[in-house]
């Protein structure tokens, strides 16, 4: 299709218009449609601000709170740390007297098929018969069953944080189920039973239990990326509670007192009342975001495994969802969605091949397309 040359010129002018305005010209329309806007570019290797747009303004992050939470659990527990599941009886001539006790340590991952595993590692230590049954001890935790904030959020966003969880407390279908530590006991005695291990569901067993197996999780280096590439926001409560020595507001304590002695980002820099985002009375403003970023990005303990956990745009097996093709494997992101709250971080790699660290969050009726459209921009 042939278009008038008056018509193209004009076309191209409002192309070049539209890129000088740059990020404020972007920013503009948004809140023009009634949505706040805290966004920035910077250069990762000096960290010079390129654009920006009330940087320093405080917003509800969602899920991009992960992004803050696992680099501070990275960094000081290091990518090698397990979480312990321990499993107690009184064995004798491979028959345990009484109940086989799991005492749970806050691993996010004790899944049906690492039960599994568990049960072979129990036969080979000789358990072969249970008179009793499966009992749970949950006392790593206290008893606060939700965080700070989480009265605006819906009610079945997150199933209950238990120190021993099996199948993130969900059921076959992925629904919340009501008696999490029921299917617990289930789960795992008909794990054990299809093992080999019978139960006689006896009562009573007047021995001393004594610890006959620890089963560790998966490194933290792992469950990072389950949690920043899928947004699971079960495990990262569970390692919150877990880094707080089983208190939810304990464990946000020490994520913000990190900041503030790593990064001299005080708690009104890092105000986070939970590890997920699911909290809208969490704040925290494009520039605190990139300033973490960007201080992962030259990390070279723990940066390498915490670039690496955030979602690839265009990287299998996540596919690639943005229009812009272009960005394909040129960035690396952690979304958040919430109703009213659409944010994105990460870092992008420009056409001359420098990499540059970037966070927008937007509050208001906005969607992914008004995120990816200045991203592309800045990586174009």
């Amino acid at each position: 299709m042939n278009v008038p040359w008056k018509v193209l010129t004009s076309l191209i002018l409002s192309a070049m218009a539209l890129s000088a305005q740059g990020v404020q010209g972007w920013a503009r329309r948004l809140e023009g449609r009634g949505i706040t806007v805290s966004a920035g570019l910077w250069d990762a290797a000096t960290g010079k601000v390129l654009e920006r747009h009330h940087e320093d303004l405080a917003l509800v992050p969602a899920s991009t709170t992960k992004a803050v939470t696992t680099y501070a659990l990275l960094k000081t527990l290091k990518p090698d740390f397990t979480l312990e599941t321990e499993v107690w009886g009184d064995l004798k001539d491979g028959v345990v007297w009484g109940d086989l006790v799991f005492k749970g340590g806050g691993d996010p991952l004790l899944t049906s098929e690492r039960i599994w595993m568990l049960a072979q590692a129990l036969k080979k230590q000789g358990v072969q018969r249970v008179t009793g049954s499966i009992r749970l001890d949950q006392s790593a935790f206290d008893d606060q069953r939700e965080p700070q904030g989480w009265e605006n959020t819906s009610l079945n966003t997150l199933p209950p944080v238990l120190p021993l969880s099996v199948n993130f407390n969900r059921d076959e279908d992925g629904h919340l189920v009501a008696d999490p530590e029921r299917q617990s006991r289930e789960i795992i005695r008909r794990i054990l039973t299809e093992a080999g291990i019978a139960f006689e569901g006896r009562p009573g067993g007047s021995g001393t239990p004594r610890s006959l197996l620890v089963w560790s999780s998966p490194p933290l280096r792992s469950l990072i990326v389950d949690i920043n590439k899928w947004s699971n926001n079960f495990m990262i409560e569970m390692l919150v509670r877990n880094y707080g020595a089983g208190s939810w507001p304990q464990g946000v304590k020490r994520i913000q007192e990190f900041y503030r002695t790593a990064f001299d980002l005080g708690p009104e820099a890092v105000r986070i009342t939970d590890g997920s985002g699911l909290s809208k009375d969490n704040r925290l403003s494009a520039r605190t975001l990139a300033i973490i970023l960007r201080g992962a990005y030259h990390d070279f303990e723990v940066g390498p495994e915490y670039v690496s956990s955030l979602k690839i745009i265009g990287g299998e097996p996540w596919k690639l969802k943005v229009k812009d093709a272009n960005l394909t494997r040129r960035v690396r992101v952690k979304t958040g969605h919430l109703d009213g709250v659409t944010s994105l971080c990460g870092y992008l790699q420009a056409l001359d091949g420098q990499v540059r660290v970037f966070a927008i969050l937007l509050n208001g009726p906005a969607n992914d397309d008004d995120v990816w459209e200045q991203v592309s921009r800045w990586a174009n």
